[in-house]
């Protein structure tokens, strides 16, 4: 937890508090806006190995962002936040605020103050009603957390943070473009988003464009034309183990639908003159995630649509042990895949499988069957 604990304090240094948020899609810009530095704490897996703390406080089948978020906050390091914010997701982070709260009151401190916001949870269409409800929740939410860190709101600020965060993303994309010509490698990518979770978005700005470099103007999009392209799809990025051993099998990233990344990354609204519009927009609009509920309607849809313009010949599915939402849609994506003639392999990996070396055969004979699909026949 060094990395977490040096980053968090570094950040502390220019005055404003840090806020960690979760689940994915807080509204960073608002935050940013108001003088704070928001955290999306997601993904701490390279970060936090044991989680001795949380699992007082939370069952073994427990999913590992849960824990590792728990045991995080839980933890010394912990203290340093200024604030926590949370939405509604699955019914594990649902309950996550009072579960931290008893946590930290068993430890005899007193832990960060929790903002919370209520995403509808209807169609995703955001009708008028749900509108409305989402602009009760941002105006309450600006209140709140005014009066705790003592800022304020400002519509300008909010267009130049708005500014900041469609740089960053629109970076992100471009990495993902340069993964998929074979001009990045997908674990350097792979790293910058776990890297980039811990980072301001100035930061975040800056690392991306210096991986970005001059990449984009490198000759030939077959740098490494032996290489059979896929997809990845998860609620987490494969850890390390696995990268290594898809990039090692002669397979090419050409698309991923890893929530922390492409799902993060893939929409920015073009409005940006009132907070309520913006996130009205910005969820009605986002990639589809299983931690988004009501986008779970279109995730199947964008999925297929986006390994199909990717070219990929096949999808890995890094399953996150006991993530319910994720697995509802698999046997139907699966099926769908195998319509359109592209395989699938589905890997399931918990908090134990830091290197994942176990998958290592299987993803050996997905790239064999892949590859050999690929092959013209042999004329005797």
């Amino acid at each position: 937890m060094e990395i977490l604990h040096d980053s968090i304090s570094g950040m502390k240094k220019d005055g404003r508090p840090v806020i960690g948020c979760f689940p994915l899609y807080p509204p960073l810009e608002l935050f940013h806006s108001m003088g704070l530095t928001p955290l999306v704490l997601w993904g701490l897996g390279d970060l936090i190995r044991s989680t001795p703390l949380s699992d007082r406080h939370l069952q073994n089948y427990t999913c590992s962002v849960g824990r590792r978020l728990a045991e995080f906050v839980l933890s010394e390091n912990g203290a340093l936040l200024d604030g926590l914010f949370m939405y509604n997701a699955c019914d594990t982070l649902r309950n996550l605020p009072e579960i931290l709260e008893c946590g930290v009151t068993a430890l005899d401190r007193s832990g960060p103050p929790i903002l919370k916001m209520h995403i509808p949870s209807g169609s995703i269409s955001m009708d008028a009603i749900g509108e409305r409800f989402l602009s009760r929740e941002i105006g309450e939410l600006v209140h709140e957390a005014g009066g705790l860190f003592g800022v304020s709101f400002s519509g300008e600020r909010f267009k130049e943070s708005v500014a900041l965060y469609r740089e960053m993303r629109s970076l992100a994309m471009r990495l993902q473009s340069a993964v998929a010509r074979g001009l990045l490698g997908f674990r350097d990518y792979r790293d910058a988003a776990i890297n980039a979770c811990v980072m301001s978005v100035e930061e975040q700005i800056a690392l991306f464009s210096s991986l970005l470099g001059n990449r984009e103007c490198a000759g030939g999009e077959d740098a490494r034309p032996r290489e059979c392209g896929i997809a990845l799809s998860g609620i987490l990025p494969p850890p390390p183990g696995v990268v290594e051993t898809i990039e090692s099998a002669a397979l090419r990233v050409v698309a991923n639908d890893c929530a922390m990344m492409h799902r993060s990354w893939a929409f920015t609204p073009s409005c940006d003159d009132d907070p309520a519009e913006y996130y009205a927009a910005l969820y009605r609009g986002h990639f589809p995630c299983t931690t988004l509920l009501p986008s779970a309607d279109r995730r199947i849809e964008a999925v297929i649509d986006l390994v199909r313009k990717s070219g990929a010949r096949g999808l890995i599915i890094i399953g996150e042990k006991f993530c319910e939402y994720e697995y509802f849609e698999m046997p139907v994506l699966e099926e769908r895949l195998a319509q359109e003639g592209i395989h699938t392999l589905r890997l399931e990996l918990s908090i134990d499988d830091a290197d994942a070396g176990s998958v290592k055969t299987r993803i050996e004979a997905f790239s064999e069957l892949l590859h050999d699909e690929g092959r013209p026949a042999t004329v005797v």
